[in-house]
Parts: C-alpha cells; structure tokens; sequence
C-alpha cells in the first residue's frame, strides 16, 4: 500500500465531514458552558436573595462577597458587585429553575442582562430570547428590536394570508409581516417623495433588511416587468428563504388607497408567470404606506385571490418644540449613570 501525494475525492469528503463535526461539537461545549454559566449566576442569585431575606443582608455584605470571590478566582471574570446585583435581579426575575431550560439558558449573559434592563413583562422577555436564538441576534439587534416595540408590531399587518395560502403557510406569511415599520433610521420630511423614501431605503439597505427580518434577501429595485408590450417597475423585490417566496414591497408616501391593492394583484400575476421558479411557492405583495384605514384594507383584500399585505410605516419623530429644553445634557445623563452605578 502507497501513500498517494494528491489525496483521492473522497479524502475531500472525509475532511469537509471532520470538519462539520468539529465546528458541531464546538458549538455544543459553547452552549454547554453557556447554560452552566447561566445557571451558575442565577443560583448566587438566588441564595443572595434567600439571605439577605433571611438575615437582613444589604449592599455592603454584596461588596464583601465581590471581593472575596475575586480574590479566590483572580482569573474569573464576572464576580463584580454590579455583576452580582445584576444575578440577584436574574433570580429574583426568575423565580423558578425550570424556565432556565429554555431560551434564557442559551442566550449568552449580556443577552439576559439586555432582557432584564429593557424589559418588565416576563412574556415579552421570552418572547424576545426565543427571537433571539431563532434569528441569531447579536446584543446589539435584540436590544434595536426590544427598542422598536417588534413584540407588538409582529404579525399585524392587515392581510389576506389566512384565506388565499394553506396552513402553515399562510402562519408563517403572516409572521413575517409588522405594523408599523419603523424607519427611524431616514431623515425625511413629511413632504417627501415616494422617490426621496426609495432612494432613502436604498442608502440604508442594511438598516432596511434588519429592519424586514430574518430571512429577506435582495434581489432588486425598480426591477422590469415587460406585459402586453409595455413596461413595467416593481418598487422593491425580495426573496424570503423560509417561505420559498418572492416579496414585492410596493411604497406609498400616502393614505393606502383601494386601487393599490389592485395594482398589486396586477404584479404578483406577472411576476408569477415571468419569474416565479417552479419549486417556489406563490409570490406575496407588501404595500408599505404611510397612513392606512384598517376596514378599508380589508375591504379591498376581500376580493383579491393573490397573498397581499397592508403595513404602514413611522419615520423618525420630530422633538416637539416644547419639550427641546427640557432633555438633560450629556453631562446630567453621565452623572446619573455614575450615581446609580455606584449605588444599589
């Protein structure tokens, strides 16, 4: 038996399947690690609750309690009294053990940490960690996504999903959708052009796409669709990789109006026949306005056999003018933080 000095195809496939399993395993002990981490800190938690209930502890016996853990474990990281307050609101926040086998125990602790500063409702906290792990968010996308209220925007677009696509589809389409859309990241004024809104998302496709959720990809702007010898111009085409689906955003600076709908329908036709793939499922249209009335909406989707969507969207507000000397200043906000830090 030779050694050969060009390894064979199947050495190929060998090493790419090494591969996959060591990235797998990694992942594994990252979470494995993570979980005790977590479940670590919200049992300290815990019994610092139990004891300063017990023996009347306050915030100095914490500051004790940091300084011995450090000095024990000089190379742990997280055994800060900030930390340690922060393990006591967790636990206190968490009363019961079994919920850390769901979400909270896969998500990293300054995704914990983010859950518990920005948010009151244990719902909404699950409800964010679920759509933290589903999606991938980093810290900084789950705290823009808590920031932008998508709890209650997911979902709520009026739309015909439920009686022209089948289950679990027409679920699904209807998730992907919200209302509002938030575009704080444009600076329009309120007579801006469906051009000035276009281009504006155009220059912020990123910001757009975090903002659309997981799963969109683009495909194009002002993409041609020659019918009947005449031209054509969708506004903004998508692919959404869950759905197997093209999405046509349509956007309006103002009220949605009923013919949209049908001007709609009329796209997702041609769009269906030119460049719908035999293995995708049936287009979706989104008309994305300004202002809508919610039974106007659905009277003019009641009719329309295509999967369409009414959203609105919110720009960034303007500060009323009385409220403009009213904000603290850089340094107020700094100097609360450094008092609150410091405190309990």
């Amino acid at each position: 038996m030779t050694d050969a000095l060009v390894p064979n195809d199947d050495y190929a496939g060998f090493l790419e399947d090494l591969k996959q399993r060591v990235r797998s395993a990694r992942t594994r002990a990252a979470l494995a690690v993570n979980a005790e981490l977590v479940l670590l800190y919200w049992s300290i938690g815990r019994d610092i609750l139990t004891r300063m209930a017990q023996h009347g502890w306050g915030a100095k016996t914490i500051d004790r309690l940091a300084d011995d853990l450090r000095l024990e474990f000089p190379d742990m990281k997280g055994f800060s009294p900030r930390n340690l307050r922060y393990m006591r609101s967790f636990a206190e926040a968490w009363p019961d053990e079994p919920i850390l086998q769901g979400p909270l125990a896969k998500l990293p602790w300054y995704h914990n940490l983010a859950l518990l500063e920005k948010l009151k409702d244990p719902a909404e906290r699950e409800w964010y960690a679920r759509a933290a792990i589903e999606n991938g968010w980093s810290r900084n996308i789950m705290v823009h996504q808590i920031g932008s209220d998508l709890y209650h925007r997911q979902g709520k677009a009026v739309s015909n999903f439920e009686r022209v696509l089948p289950a679990p589809q027409s679920d699904l389409a209807a998730q992907i959708l919200k209302d509002p859309y938030n575009f704080d990241f444009l600076s329009l004024a309120d007579d801006a052009h469906e051009r000035d809104l276009h281009r504006g998302l155009m220059e912020h496709i990123r910001d757009f796409l975090i903002e659309l959720g997981v799963g969109f990809a683009f495909v194009g702007s002002q993409v041609h669709l020659e019918v009947g010898g005449e031209d054509f111009y969708l506004d903004l085409l998508f692919y959404h990789l869950r759905l197997r689906c093209l999405v046509v955003v349509d956007l309006k600076v103002g009220d949605f109006k009923p013919e949209f709908a049908g001007k709609m329908n009329f796209y997702l036709s041609a769009l269906d026949d030119q460049m719908r793939h035999p293995d995708d499922q049936p287009p979706i249209g989104l008309l994305l306005c300004h202002t809508r009335n919610r039974v106007i909406a659905e009277y003019a989707l009641r009719d329309i056999h295509k999967p369409l969507g009414v959203s609105t969207y919110q720009l960034q507000a303007a500060l009323p003018d009385n409220l403009k000397g009213s904000l603290p200043s850089i340094e107020e906000l700094e100097a609360e933080l450094d008092t609150t830090d410091s405190g309990e």
